[in-house]
C-alpha cells in the first residue's frame, strides 16, 4: 500500500462503527460522481470498473454512485451533498469540474473524505488524485506514428487544460520519436462526453487528410469515424477496440480498482494524508503502478512496434527517463526543456504550451 501512495514523488481519519446487536462492523459506505453514463465505455466505465474492484475486494465496503452528473457548480453540488447526507464517509468525485463543488461540500462535512480526480485543490479532507497517463499517451503515440502514411494525425481533444494539453504533447512526443515527419492536428470539442460531436470532429480531420485519429474524449465515437472509412486510430480510457476493431490500434487505459483499494484501506487504518506530494496532487502514480497502460493491440500493429513500445515502457518504468525529458521546443522553435532536464510534477501539471509538431491552438 505505501508503494502506492507515495509513488511518482519524491488527516483525515474514518472510524470502524460497529453496528447495534449484530455484533457486526458496519459497512464503510463509498460514493462515487460520474460525468457520464456508466457504460459510456471510456472514462466513466473506467471508473465504475474501479468501484466494482473495490467492493469486491474489500468485503466491509458499500458503494454508491450518481452517473451523467453536470459540472455546473449547482448540480454538482447538490449531488456531493446528497451522497454524504447518505452516510458515504468517502466520496470520489471523478471530473475536472466537480473540483469547486468538492471543496465547498467538504467545507460542510469534515468528517468525510473526498477525493477529487484531476483536479488541483486540496484541503484538511480533500485530497487531488490522478495518473501519469501521459507516459501510456506517449507509447500510443509510437504506434500512431508508425501507422500513419500521410504523417497527418488527428487528435480530438475535449477541453484546453492542462490535462489534456499534456496529453497531447506527451502523444506527439511518441509520435516523433519514430516519425519526425509526422504532424498532429488538433480540434477542440468542449464536452467531455458527446459522441456525435466527438465523431464529426474526427470526420473533419479525415477529411483533412489524417489517416490516424486519436483522442481524448470519452467515447469511442472517433475510433468509429475513423473504422468507418478504413482508417486507424487511438482509443482511451478503455479498451475500445472492442468498439472499431479495425481501426483501434491500441488506448491508453486506466486500472482504478487497485488505487482504490489502497486508497480506502489507508483511511480506514487511520492513514490518510491530503497533503500535495506531487506538485498540487496528493497522488500521480503512473506506469511503475500500474494504475495506468495499454490495452491489447490491434493485429494491424507489428511486432516492431510492439517491441519499440515496450523498450520505451521499460525505460520509464525503470526511472532512468521520462517523457518530458529534454531537449523539448515549443511551436515556435523555443526550447521550453533544454537537453538532459526534465520537467518537474509542477510544470507538468500546469502545461500551457504545445510541443513542436503539434498544430492548433491551446485556447
Amino acid at each position: 500500500m505505501v508503494a502506492l501512495l507515495t509513488a511518482g514523488c519524491g488527516g483525515s481519519k474514518t472510524e470502524n462503527k460497529t453496528a447495534g446487536q449484530s455484533g457486526e462492523p458496519e459497512k464503510l459506505k463509498v460514493g462515487f460522481v460520474y460525468i457520464g453514463p456508466v457504460d459510456d465505455n471510456g472514462w466513466t466505465t473506467a471508473h465504475d470498473q474501479g468501484r466494482k474492484y473495490l467492493e469486491e475486494k474489500l468485503p466491509y465496503v458499500e458503494t454508491s454512485y450518481v452517473e451523467n452528473v453536470p459540472e455546473n457548480p449547482a448540480d454538482a453540488e447538490r449531488v456531493i451533498t446528497q451522497l454524504a447526507e447518505e452516510g458515504n464517509k468517502v466520496i470520489f468525485t471523478t471530473s475536472f469540474g466537480y473540483m469547486d463543488p468538492t471543496i465547498n461540500v467538504a467545507k460542510k462535512y469534515p468528517d468525510v473524505i473526498f477525493l477529487h480526480c484531476s483536479g488541483y485543490k486540496n484541503d484538511k479532507n480533500v485530497a487531488a488524485y490522478f495518473g501519469r497517463m501521459y507516459q501510456a499517451r506517449y507509447l500510443s503515440g509510437i504506434a500512431a506514428g508508425k501507422a500513419t502514411k500521410s504523417n497527418l494525425i488527428g487528435y480530438v481533444a475535449a477541453f484546453p487544460i492542462p490535462e489534456v494539453i499534456r496529453g497531447i504533447n506527451a502523444f506527439t512526443l511518441g509520435v516523433q520519436k519514430v516519425n519526425p515527419d509526422a504532424k498532429v492536428k488538433v480540434v477542440w470539442t468542449h464536452t467531455w462526453i458527446d459522441a456525435a460531436a466527438e465523431k464529426d470532429a474526427a470526420v473533419a480531420l479525415l477529411d483533412s487528410g489524417a489517416d490516424v485519429i486519436a483522442q481524448h474524449q470519452d467515447s469511442p465515437g472517433p475510433q468509429q469515424a475513423a473504422e468507418a472509412v478504413g482508417k486507424f486510430g487511438v482509443g482511451y480510457n478503455s479498451d475500445m477496440g472492442k468498439m472499431a476493431p479495425k481501426a483501434v490500434l491500441t488506448s491508453p487505459v486506466w486500472n482504478w480498482g487497485p488505487f482504490y483499494v489502497q486508497i480506502v484501506q489507508a483511511i480506514k487504518e487511520g492513514k490518510f494524508d491530503s497533503t500535495p506530494k506531487c506538485g498540487s496532487l496528493t497522488y500521480w502514480p503512473g506506469l511503475k503502478d500500474g494504475i495506468i497502460g495499454l490495452a491489447p493491440y490491434g493485429p494491424m500493429v507489428s511486432e516492431e512496434t510492439k517491441q519499440l513500445i515496450e523498450q520505451e515502457k521499460q525505460r520509464i518504468i525503470s526511472g532512468e527517463w521520462d517523457v518530458f525529458t529534454g531537449p523539448i521546443k515549443d511551436q515556435q522553435g523555443q526550447v521550453k526543456v533544454p537537453d538532459g532536464q526534465k520537467l518537474s510534477d509542477n510544470d507538468m501539471l500546469n502545461m500551457d504550451w504545445f510541443v513542436q509538431g503539434v498544430e492548433g491552438s491551446t485556447k
